[in-house]
């Protein structure tokens, strides 16, 4: 049986892959691993459920909390909320651990399980693999006064925004944002919460029906925020995707600023006010050169983790450090959040342009991105991509090229049958030059 678990949860088409039965199994085997096998003799474990705005999570979301109730678990359900608002109410709860449905920035057929452990955590692989051990066994399945009980989670989002204002360090008056929320799950408290923190708003993308998540709007496609921004004249405009973990942005010209420059913009905020831990900062290996090169010339560090917020987070816990990312946008506050959060990424960034009254351009401008090319490619053996002989020679010779003055990336995608090669150099002639003769090599070397 093949593993169950990608790279973010269980993840694919929402009754295809994704069925209501595996939703009900997924959740009795989690009782057991993160809640009975947990909790002292005796105590009920207890768990906050929360989705996106898809449609098939509300079929999803139902079979999921049947299936923790049926297991001896009380349930919490909180409703439409983003990814970091349910890991932050696990914790803020004491709840034993947590379900988020969502398929993140995916089109609205897919959807997704994601568990969280005590405290907001995500798990590590011998917690999911305890999980999908324990699919193969017997469900535990108590009777009368043993069974849980489901209760809506009233208070969840009011919880959630008293904490993102409690992370600011200045408030947000004087500026115009547009907010960008993907037709999604922070449709509800993106809003509320940059107006309580006195930001002047716009927003578009946030009138979910449950088939329009993410279509044409949020963290992937930002034509309509660059188009928002210019025509009201706004500061900036953030971007959410479906589930709000992550958080792009647009300056006031509107051009993109990604994850990367965004990360840059609060390390260095972050080692001005002396909060940068060990000044580190934690990416993983698809951050841009140019990001490395204008934090060394600061005084900060990189450290480097494979693709994956998670692994992002795990590095962090171990060296305690305070902030680290991804260039998708998910960036991660260790002293406000266990998991990337768009909202509090978002706040954070707007409350230096308010403090500094710089422009985001500006503040952006202290990294350079060196010209970066990716291609996918599809319908490849993903597993044989770093053994081939070919394409390991490939690869040496494109670093010899390149030397110092670039990189190159090829790796298997975590979540779908494709190979990413990515290829960095000082002009964008040579990284599409070269990423295009690896491409080849790829294909040649691995089509099915």
């Amino acid at each position: 049986m093949s593993r169950l678990f990608g790279t973010d949860g269980v993840r694919g088409l929402a009754n295809g892959l994704l069925t209501a039965e595996l939703a009900l199994s997924l959740a009795q085997a989690a009782a057991i691993v993160l809640g009975h096998d947990q909790v002292a003799d005796g105590k009920r474990p207890r768990a906050v459920v929360a989705r996106d705005p898809r449609a098939s999570g509300e079929f999803i979301s139902a079979a999921v909390e049947a299936g923790l109730a049926s297991a001896g678990v009380d349930v919490y359900d909180a409703g439409v909320l983003p990814t970091p608002a349910a890991a932050f109410l696990i914790a803020d709860l004491g709840a034993d651990f947590g379900v988020m449905i969502s398929a993140s920035h995916n089109p609205a057929p897919d959807n997704g399980i994601k568990f969280f452990a005590r405290g907001g955590t995500k798990l590590d692989d011998a917690l999911e693999d305890a999980i999908e051990e324990q699919l193969q066994r017997d469900a535990f399945r108590p009777t009368g006064v043993e069974v849980g009980r489901i209760q809506r989670f009233s208070d969840a989002e009011d919880r959630y925004i008293l904490h993102l204002l409690g992370t600011l360090p200045n408030r947000l008056d004087g500026l115009t944002i547009v907010l960008d929320c993907a037709n999604g799950a922070a449709s509800g408290c993106s809003p509320q919460v940059f107006t309580d923190a006195g930001a002047k708003i716009h927003v578009i993308g946030a009138d979910p029906d449950g088939l329009n998540i993410n279509d044409g709007v949020g963290s992937t496609h930002l034509e309509k925020l660059q188009e928002k921004v210019l025509a009201t004249g706004a500061d900036l405009g953030i971007a959410h995707d479906g589930d709000a973990d992550r958080c792009l942005a647009v300056d006031h010209e509107g051009n993109v600023i990604d994850g990367d420059q965004i990360m840059a913009v609060l390390a260095l905020a972050q080692k001005e006010a002396g909060q940068l831990k060990d000044d580190v900062l934690v990416a993983t290996v698809m951050s841009n050169l140019g990001l490395k090169i204008a934090l060394r010339k600061a005084g900060i560090t990189i450290r480097e983790t494979a693709v994956g917020d998670r692994y992002v987070l795990e590095e962090m816990r171990r060296g305690n450090y305070s902030l680290g990312g991804e260039q998708s946008g998910h960036v991660i506050f260790s002293e406000f959040a266990t998991t990337g959060d768009g909202l509090l990424t978002g706040l954070q960034l707007a409350a230096q342009l308010a403090k500094t009254g710089k422009s985001l351009k500006d503040l952006a401008s202290a990294m350079t991105k060196l010209p970066q090319v990716m291609i996918n490619v599809k319908d490849v053996d993903k597993t044989r991509a770093g053994i081939v002989p070919a394409i390991k020679a490939a690869v040496v010779k494109a670093e010899n090229e390149l030397g110092d003055t670039g990189r190159v990336l090829l790796r298997p995608s975590g979540t779908e049958q494709l190979v990413r090669v990515m290829v960095e150099a000082g002009d964008l002639e040579t990284a599409q030059r070269i990423c295009d003769d690896l491409v080849d090599v790829v294909r040649a070397e691995l089509t099915l």
